[in-house]
C-alpha cells in the first residue's frame, strides 16, 4: 500500500530524469578523470601518487556507501541523496583548483565522500517507485543511459586536456548535480515512518581504518616502504584488528551499516562477492588503460578516451538486453553471460603487447562493458527483489559497497604492483643514460611536449619498462574476471522473488 501511495504522489518521469542527471555526473566522473590523468600528472607531477587519486576517492566512497544506505532507510532517499550530491560538488570545485598532486588527492577524498550517495540511492529510488516488472526494464534503461552519457566522458577528457584545461573535467559536474538536486527535492514524494535514528558511526570509522590501512600496504609496499618494514607490519596489524572489530560491531549495533542479516541470503552473498571482483577489474581498466595508450602507444588523450568509451558502448547494449532477458532466462544465466564477457574482454588486454593497436584495446573494453552490463543489472534487480522496502536501501548499498570496495582494493593492489615493477626496472639504470632513471621520469613520458627532452633511446626504454609493468596489471584484471565468472556459477537456482 505504501509503495502504491508513493507511485501516485511522485512524478516518476521527472524523478527518473533527475536520477539520470546524477548518474550522468557519476558516469562522466568515472571515465573523464582516467582519460585526463596522464595530462594531470604531466602538469602536477607525482606519478608515484597516481593511484591515490583513484584510491582516495574510492576509499571515501566505500566508507560512505553503507552509511548513506542506512541513512536513506531512516530519513528517506530525498534528503540524503541531495546532501551527497552537494558534498560531491564541493569536492569537484576543489579538485579543479588543485595546484599539486597532494591537493588533488585531498579534494578527491571530499568528492568520494559525496559520491557514496549518488549511485546506490539513485538505484534504490528506482526500486522504490517502480514495480518488479517495471524495475527490470528501468534498471536496464538506466544503465543504458549511464553508459551512453559516459561516452562523452573520455572524449571531453581528451578535448579538455588537449585544448582547454583539465580543471573543467571536474567543474562540468556542477550543473548536472544542481539540476538533479532541484528536481528530486521538488518532485520525489516520500512517506517516512518517524523513528529514532541510531546510525552506526563507529562501524563507519572501523571501515575507514580497516580499508585505509589495507590500501596503504598495497600502494606503498615495495615502493615507499619495504615489505617487511615496521610501517607495513603496523598497517597489516591495524587492518586485521579493525576488520575483526568491525564484524563484532555490526553484530551488536542497533542499526548496523552493514546488516549481517543480508549476508544470510546465498544469492546476495555470491552476487556481492562477484561484484567485488568485477569492481576491481573495472576500476583497474579505467585507471591504467589510458596510461598505456598514451604512454606506450604514443596516442593522444582523445584516442585513449575512445578506448575507454567502448566500455560505455558495450554496457548500455548489454544492460538493455539483460533487463529484458533476466525475467525470462533467470538471474543465473543472465549473469553467466556477463561473466564470460568479462573474461573475454580481459584476454584482449593480455595480448596488447602482441597486437599493439588502440583498436585492440577498445575491443577489450567493449566486452568488459558487455560483461558489466549483464552482471550488474542482474545483481541489482535480483537483490532488490529478495528484500522488502525497509531493507532495500541497505541491500542495494551492500552491493554498491562491495563493488566499490573491490575497485578500491583492486586499484590499490594493481597500482602497487605497477609502481613496484616500474621502480625495479627504472631505478639504478646506469651506463647508457645521462642520469639515473626513477619513477618521476614517467611524468615526462606522459607529456608529448616534455617527452622531447629525452633521447629516442630513453623514450623506448621507458616505454618498454612501463609496458612490462602494466602487463602485470592486465594479468590481475584477467584473474579478477575469472574469479567473478567462477562465483556466478555458484549462484542459486532462481526462486520466486518478492513482488514489491
Amino acid at each position: 500500500m505504501k509503495e502504491l501511495l508513493r507511485r501516485k504522489t511522485t512524478n516518476r518521469p521527472i524523478v527518473l530524469f533527475a536520477i539520470i542527471m546524477a548518474m550522468f555526473m557519476a558516469a562522466v566522473e568515472a571515465t573523464i578523470v582516467a582519460t585526463a590523468m596522464p595530462g594531470i600528472v604531466s602538469e602536477l607531477g607525482g606519478f608515484s601518487l597516481f593511484t591515490w587519486v583513484f584510491g582516495g576517492y574510492l576509499l571515501m566512497q566505500v566508507v560512505s556507501i553503507p552509511i548513506y544506505g542506512k541513512l536513506a532507510d531512516l530519513f528517506g532517499r530525498k534528503i540524503i541523496f541531495s546532501i551527497g550530491i552537494l558534498i560531491f560538488l564541493v569536492g569537484s570545485i576543489w579538485c579543479g583548483f588543485a595546484t599539486s598532486m597532494e591537493w588533488l588527492i585531498i579534494a578527491r577524498f571530499i568528492q568520494g565522500l559525496g559520491a557514496g550517495a549518488v549511485q546506490p540511492i539513485a538505484t534504490t529510488i528506482v526500486g522504490d517507485i517502480y514495480t518488479k516488472e517495471e524495475r527490470a526494464s528501468i534498471q536496464g534503461y538506466l544503465a543504458s543511459i549511464w553508459g551512453i552519457s559516459s561516452i562523452l566522458g573520455p572524449v571531453l577528457g581528451g578535448v579538455f586536456v588537449q585544448y582547454v584545461h583539465w580543471s573543467w573535467i571536474f567543474w562540468m559536474n556542477i550543473p548536472f548535480g544542481l539540476l538533479a538536486v532541484l528536481l528530486i527535492v521538488l518532485f520525489l514524494k516520500e512517506n517516512i515512518e518517524k523513528t529514532k535514528p541510531a546510525v552506526d558511526y563507529f562501524g563507519a570509522l572501523l571501515i575507514l581504518i580497516s580499508v585505509g590501512s589495507l590500501m596503504m600496504v598495497l600502494i606503498q609496499g615495495g615502493v615507499q616502504w619495504d615489505w617487511f618494514s615496521l610501517p607495513i607490519i603496523l598497517c597489516i596489524s591495524l587492518f586485521g584488528i579493525s576488520f575483526i572489530a568491525f564484524i563484532y560491531q555490526e553484530k551488536r549495533a542497533q542499526e548496523p551499516i552493514m546488516s549481517m542479516d543480508i549476508w544470510g541470503t546465498p544469492l546476495i552473498v555470491i552476487a556481492n562477492i562477484a561484484s567485488f571482483a568485477s569492481g576491481a577489474l573495472l576500476l583497474a581498466v579505467s585507471s591504467f588503460l589510458p596510461t598505456y595508450v598514451q604512454g606506450v602507444m604514443n596516442q593522444p588523450a582523445i584516442i585513449a578516451g575512445f578506448t575507454l568509451t567502448m566500455i560505455s558502448i558495450g554496457w548500455p547494449i548489454s544492460s538493455t538486453i539483460a533487463g529484458k532477458l533476466l525475467l525470462k532466462i533467470g538471474y543465473r544465466k543472465a549473469a553467466l553471460i556477463g561473466g564470460f564477457a568479462l573474461v573475454l574482454g580481459s584476454t584482449f588486454y593480455l595480448t596488447l603487447s602482441l597486437v599493439h593497436h588502440p583498436v585492440w584495446a577498445g575491443l577489450g573494453s567493449f566486452f568488459i562493458g558487455v560483461g558489466m552490463g549483464f552482471s550488474t543489472t542482474t545483481f541489482i534487480v535480483s537483490i532488490q527483489s529478495h528484500v522488502d522496502w525497509k531493507k532495500r536501501g541497505v541491500a542495494t548499498a551492500s552491493n554498491m559497497f562491495m563493488r566499490t570496495l573491490g575497485g578500491a582494493v583492486g586499484v590499490a593492489l594493481l597500482g602497487g604492483i605497477l609502481n613496484s615493477k616500474l621502480k625495479s626496472q627504472l631505478e639504478g639504470v646506469i651506463g647508457t643514460f645521462d642520469y639515473e632513471l626513477d619513477m618521476d621520469i614517467v611524468n615526462i613520458i606522459l607529456s608529448p611536449e616534455q617527452r622531447k627532452v629525452l633521447s629516442e633511446q630513453e623514450v623506448v626504454f621507458i616505454q618498454e619498462a612501463l609496458s612490462q609493468a602494466l602487463s602485470y596489471v592486465y594479468w590481475g584484471i584477467f584473474i579478477f574476471a575469472l574469479i567473478s565468472l567462477v562465483l556466478i556459477f555458484f549462484l542459486p537456482q532462481d526462486e520466486k522473488v518478492n513482488e514489491n
